[in-house]
C-alpha cells in the first residue's frame, strides 16, 4: 500500500465561493428574511447570531439561492443546519481526488456520487451538482430525513439528478444501497462524531459554550442534530471501520470511497484497517477554516 499523501490547507478550498466576508446586504437582496437576522458588532462589521438555528437557517437559505440556484430549502425543526462554506469544501476537494493527470476535473451527469447519510439537508447532492453537474445518490435511515431531502429534490426540480434510496439496517453503510452491476465514481460520508446520545449532548453543550449560551436539556439538541446524524454505537472510528470492512465487497463498484475524519485520533486505526486490505492508494486531505481543522479520507481497492 502507498504511504497516505497529506494535502494540507490553511483556509478554505481555491475554487470554494464562501472564501470571502459574508456580502450580507447581495444575500439579504434575494432572501429578505435573512435581514431580520442579521445586526451590527462591536467591530462594525455586519453579522448574525450562529447560536441561532433560525438565524442559520435563514443564511443557508440565502447562500443557496444565491450561489447554487436553489430556490426551495427548508429543514424539518431540530436536524443538522449543515455550515455550507465546510460542506462545498468537501465537495470541491472531491473534485480534485478524481482529476485526471492533467488536472481535468470530471463533470456532467455521467459522474455518479454516492452520499452516506444524506441527511434532511442534502447538502453535498445539492453543492455537487450545482457546482459539477454530477448525479448523486443519497443513502438514509431516517424516514422523516428521506421525506425533507426529497421534497428538497423535487421542489428544485433536480429528481434527473438526485435520488434517495432508504438504508434499512443501522449496522449497514453500502449493503442494499449499491445495487448489482452499479457504477459510482465516488461515495461520500458524513459519519456520526459521537459514541452514544450522552456524548452527543456533552459535544453540543460545548459547542453552545463556545459560541457565548448556556443550554440545556432538550435545547440542546435544537441547534445540533437529531440521533442517527450525531452518534453511533462506538462512534465516528466504529463507523469508519465498518465502512472499510465493508468497501472491501464493492471494490468493482466503485472508484474512491472517501468520508469526512472529524477526530485525527481515528486515522490509525482506519490505516491499519486499509493496509490489511491491501488497497491500491490512500490519501488524507486535511481541510481547515478559521481554528475548525478536519480531513478527508480516501482509498480505492
Amino acid at each position: 500500500m502507498d504511504q497516505p499523501s497529506s494535502i494540507s490547507k490553511h483556509e478554505l478550498h481555491p475554487r470554494n465561493k464562501h472564501r470571502g466576508a459574508y456580502d450580507f446586504p447581495k444575500l439579504i437582496e434575494g432572501t429578505p428574511e435573512l435581514a431580520d437576522h442579521v445586526f451590527m458588532n462591536q467591530f462594525h462589521h455586519l453579522t448574525l447570531d450562529f447560536a441561532d438555528s433560525v438565524a442559520v437557517k435563514a443564511l443557508n437559505k440565502a447562500l443557496l439561492r444565491h450561489f447554487y440556484r436553489i430556490e426551495l430549502w427548508d429543514i424539518p425543526d431540530g436536524y443538522l443546519c449543515p455550515p455550507i462554506p465546510g460542506r462545498a469544501d468537501y465537495i470541491h476537494y472531491a473534485a480534485d481526488l478524481m482529476a485526471d493527470k492533467n488536472g481535468n476535473i470530471p463533470r456532467g451527469k455521467n459522474v455518479r456520487v454516492l452520499d452516506i447519510g444524506v441527511g434532511a439537508n442534502c447538502i453535498y447532492p445539492l453543492i455537487g451538482h450545482q457546482e459539477y453537474g454530477w448525479t448523486f445518490v443519497g443513502s438514509e435511515i431516517d424516514q422523516l430525513a428521506i421525506r425533507s431531502a426529497r421534497n428538497i429534490i423535487e421542489a428544485n426540480g433536480l429528481a434527473k439528478f438526485i435520488s434517495i434510496r432508504k438504508q434499512n439496517s443501522a449496522k449497514s453503510i453500502f449493503k442494499d444501497i449499491i445495487h448489482r452491476d452499479e457504477k459510482f465514481d465516488l461515495t461520500i460520508c458524513n459519519p456520526p462524531f459521537h459514541s452514544s446520545m450522552k456524548d452527543a449532548a456533552a459535544g453540543t453543550e460545548r459547542k453552545w459554550k463556545n459560541l457565548g449560551k448556556d443550554k440545556k436539556g432538550s435545547e440542546l439538541l435544537n441547534f445540533g442534530g437529531k440521533n442517527a446524524e450525531l452518534w453511533c454505537e462506538g462512534g465516528e472510528q466504529a463507523f469508519l471501520l465498518q465502512m472499510i470492512s465493508e468497501s472491501a465487497e464493492y471494490a468493482g463498484s466503485v472508484k474512491w470511497f472517501t468520508s469526512l475524519v472529524s477526530k485525527k485520533e481515528s486515522l490509525p486505526a482506519c490505516y491499519r484497517a486499509l493496509e490489511n486490505l491491501k488497497v491500491a492508494e490512500v490519501r488524507t486531505m486535511v481541510m481547515k477554516q478559521g481554528q475548525k481543522e478536519s480531513r478527508i479520507l480516501a482509498w480505492r481497492l
